[in-house]
């Protein structure tokens, strides 16, 4: 396997940990992400960082009604996600998702680029259930390393369509991933 499906790997493992920590009370709270619930972010990382991961893989649409989904209505949505992610990091196994352009809207990116953008959407908006939650969202420093790479070739172009904020104070000692926390616009405390 490569690394980028090493640290897919690696970010989906800890996102997983993250929503079955989720309770049902807390569904309905604030998430640290503006103007959205928790149910709401969950139901994001659900989407794009499990059902569109294997999507892209496979370089299929996501069906209309999946993206309607409130996948936290059903009470094993955690476990239910935990299953979709290892389908998606299953489809990523294959030489053939790596090989090529993935179409992101109307635009053909490579697929290693794709996949490193999975990455991050997994990984930060892991984080943000996770700090929305009360629990931890922790990578090893070569993934977190990895990530700031990620961030920091993407953050003008998700600044841009407002995905992120401008980047926030963090320490120079701070580990990889505190860094590209911050640098995506989240706060992440030192």
């Amino acid at each position: 396997m490569n690394e980028i499906h090493t640290h897919l790997t690696v970010c989906a493992a800890e996102a997983s940990r993250v929503a079955r920590a989720v309770t049902a009370e807390q569904l309905g709270t604030p998430s640290v992400c503006a103007d959205w619930t928790v149910r709401e972010l969950a139901n994001h990382l659900v989407l794009y960082s499990a059902h569109g991961l294997e999507h892209r893989a496979l370089r299929t649409e996501l069906p209309e009604e999946t993206t309607k989904r409130d996948f936290t209505a059903e009470d094993d949505w955690a476990e239910a996600y935990a299953a979709q992610l290892d389908r998606a990091l299953a489809a990523w196994e294959k030489p053939e998702a790596w090989e090529g352009d993935v179409d992101m809207v109307g635009s053909a990116t490579p697929a290693t680029e794709i996949a490193a953008m999975l990455a991050l959407e997994l990984a930060l908006h892991g984080w943000d259930l996770a700090r929305s939650t009360g629990e931890e969202y922790g990578v090893p420093e070569e993934t977190g390393a990895y990530l700031l790479g990620v961030v920091e070739r993407y953050a003008d172009m998700y600044r841009q369509y407002e995905g992120f904020a401008e980047p926030g104070a963090v320490s120079e000692t701070s580990d990889s991933f505190t860094r590209a926390l911050a640098l995506s616009g989240r706060e992440p405390g030192n």
